[in-house]
């Protein structure tokens, strides 16, 4: 593409796309894929929203990367939010949350036909989901692009997986979060947001070592779940790095350890509230704890610098807020992503 009349210097023109970038999809190199879904979501809600929000905050974005210097010239494109898909997640939200409601009052479901009808609603609602991500996203690997996932909860991108799943024999996740999302069926939601990895693990053979980082808040039955993987899983979890850390061990120590544990081809599934809450206040399921984002972005740099090479990404529980903090963060931590993604293929 010519960029010749482009100044990388300006400010980000909103009728261009992401970042203010003037590519088409056709022209990137890279396609952003978002995916408008919360219907799962437990606590806090807002981040089906945030794709568009995100794009917004990102014409702020200054397109010089000390990492990736030129890699925004290779062509970043975030797609427009699938209109069908967000009206389906507004009608099953409302059913969700009156679902999830009447469940944590101890009630039993089989004595309330509606409650028995808005958990197969939503259950069908979250199959049909999962392939419409796997579709949009096999297709443009097909097409030779780079993809990354831009949710949305964390529930979105299983579909995902499974695309890469075809094109690649086998992989790793390195994933970032304050959670395992190691549950099964959390609150009878087959395709919970707390569930992506359980269920990954169990329906991708390809999918060969899933490494966590930043866990801080988990349940029993996870602990045991990691405990019996024989070492398919690895957490490293907050308390665990930073006793470590406090005790004298750099994390430049500690990133080189984690990603030891990856294989060659590794996909980063990056849920935001990973991160410190200063970053991420409205994401969905805040925990005290959590990274700087340019302590995650070191991990990232040094997984390159190890001759691995990043397959695809998501970011996902990026949250809505009246003063766009939490979509400028986010939007700031997509353009690293894309910049390393690009720079490692």
């Amino acid at each position: 593409m010519d960029l010749s009349k482009f100044d990388p210097n300006s400010s980000g023109n909103p009728n261009y796309n992401i970042f203010g970038l003037p590519f088409t999809e056709e022209d990137a190199k890279l396609v952003v894929l978002p995916v408008p879904w919360e219907v799962t979501v437990s606590y806090l809600a807002g981040t089906a929203r945030a794709p568009e929000r995100i794009k917004k905050a990102s014409l702020h974005v200054d397109l010089f990367d000390p990492d990736v210097s030129d890699g925004w010239k290779q062509g970043f494109f975030l797609r427009e939010p699938d209109k069908k898909i967000l009206f389906k997640n507004d009608y099953l939200r409302k059913e969700s949350e009156l679902f999830i409601d009447y469940v944590s009052q101890g009630q039993k479901i089989e004595e309330n036909r509606f409650m028995c009808k808005a958990l197969k609603e939503v259950n069908e609602g979250s199959e049909f989901l999962n392939a419409w991500v796997y579709d949009q996203t096999k297709a443009l690997l097909d097409k030779g692009k780079l993809v990354g996932l831009l949710g949305g909860d964390h529930s979105t991108p299983i579909g995902f997986y499974k695309a890469i799943a075809e094109k690649y024999s086998d992989f790793g996740i390195l994933q970032i979060d304050a959670h395992c999302d190691l549950r099964k069926a959390y609150l009878q939601f087959t395709h919970s947001h707390a569930s992506i990895m359980y269920n990954a693990l169990n329906e991708i053979p390809q999918l060969t070592r899933l490494v966590q980082v930043g866990v801080r808040d988990y349940s029993q039955s996870e602990w045991d779940y990691i405990c019996n993987s024989n070492s398919r899983v690895v957490t490293y979890f907050d308390k665990q790095i930073k006793e470590r850390q406090f005790e004298g061990l750099s994390w430049q120590y500690l990133a080189d350890e984690i990603i030891n544990h990856l294989p060659q081809k590794v996909y980063i599934s990056f849920d935001i509230d990973g991160l410190n809450r200063t970053l991420c206040p409205h994401t969905g399921t805040p925990v005290p704890g959590g990274f700087e984002a340019e302590q995650v972005f070191y991990l990232f740099r040094k997984i390159i610098e190890s001759g691995r090479h990043l397959i695809g990404f998501d970011l996902c529980e990026v949250g809505i807020s009246s003063n766009e903090w939490d979509e400028n963060v986010g939007a700031r931590v997509l353009f690293k992503l894309c910049n390393l993604m690009v720079a490692s293929n």
